[in-house]
């Protein structure tokens, strides 16, 4: 009885630092979001869509301060998350993210400049957009999320199947087109450039410039692994048979491909299944066909692996 107990420690403690290790991701993320806001977001009315720029539309028509509209608008959102995603440890880090985000950006425009570093847009366009995809990016390392249109768009992917890069492009983009009504459409194509470089920024920070993500899990629950990744990730997955050249015990080999943002969500679906999985994942340039994009087809597949391991 005692061996159980003296595995326990070990995998507690990594699960302690892990969580530090989000946190102080999703604080120093959260603390970079705050100043670039302020210093290039706030003052030149450009913003990269989302709700930060919808507290510029709000704080513009009623003068709420943009921190505490931001928080207003998120509340209901993450509300949404809860009820729509049920992923509890994910919304309790988004949580702490939005609401220290928020009242940041109205802490922090008291001590920094109030017209910004630079007048030229095109320059707060570019570096608003590195710094801000900095900040996001870290804030994805954390397993968190700003909430906003990435809570809509996580929603959203899971009713339609729709990738959540692409819905992410269209939200953002309405929030865009309503700053342009707002404050001209020379500043909303500049939102538009920002949005750009902020993705780009917030991809190398996160898992760098492939677009796919080649996986292989090297698993001794294969069936309990492949149906988390079925019914989460959605994506298609391959069981081989390996045999280990050091042990000479086989092992089973899961194949999956998934796309950027998806790579911190199956680092931890997959090591809550199997802490000692051996995972690899590589750079790919294109993948077509094989992945489960379809919500039935995925809670079908999900269901008869289920059964498997049952």
């Amino acid at each position: 009885m005692s061996m159980p107990q003296s595995q326990s420690r070990p995998l507690s403690s990594v699960n302690r630092r892990e969580t530090i290790r989000n946190y102080v991701y999703l604080t120093a993320g959260a603390l970079i979001m705050m100043v670039n806001f302020n210093i290039f977001m706030a003052p030149s009315n450009i913003a990269p869509g989302g709700v930060g720029g919808l507290s510029l539309i709000l704080n513009h028509y009623t003068g709420i301060p943009r921190g505490a509209g931001m928080l207003l608008l998120s509340i209901p959102l993450i509300a949404l998350g809860f009820w729509k995603l049920g992923r509890f440890r994910f919304l309790v880090r988004t949580l702490y993210v939005t609401v220290f985000y928020t009242i940041g950006v109205d802490v922090t425009a008291r001590l920094l400049p109030a017209g910004g570093l630079v007048d030229d847009l095109l320059l707060t366009a570019v570096f608003g957009g590195v710094l801000g995809g900095i900040g996001y990016g870290l804030v994805l390392r954390g397993r968190g999320m700003v909430s906003g249109t990435g809570i809509i768009s996580r929603v959203l992917q899971l009713r339609t199947g729709i990738p959540v890069s692409q819905l992410y492009m269209v939200i953002d983009g309405m929030v865009i087109v309503a700053l342009g009504l707002t404050f001209g459409w020379e500043r909303a194509l500049y939102g538009m450039i920002m949005l750009f470089i902020m993705g780009l920024a917030s991809d190398y920070v996160l898992e760098g410039p492939s677009v796919v993500r080649v996986v292989f899990i090297v698993t001794d629950l294969p069936e309990a692994v492949a149906a988390v990744l079925l019914e989460r990730l959605r994506v298609g997955v391959t069981r081989w048979t390996g045999e280990g050249m050091y042990t000479a015990e086989e092992r089973a080999i899961l194949f999956c491909t998934v796309t950027r943002p998806d790579v911190e969500l199956l680092h931890s679906v997959v090591t809550e299944i199997d802490p000692a999985a051996f995972v690899v994942i590589g750079q790919g340039h294109q993948a077509t066909g094989g992945i489960v994009r379809r919500p039935d087809l995925a809670k079908k597949a999900a269901t008869e692996a289920t059964a498997d391991v049952a």
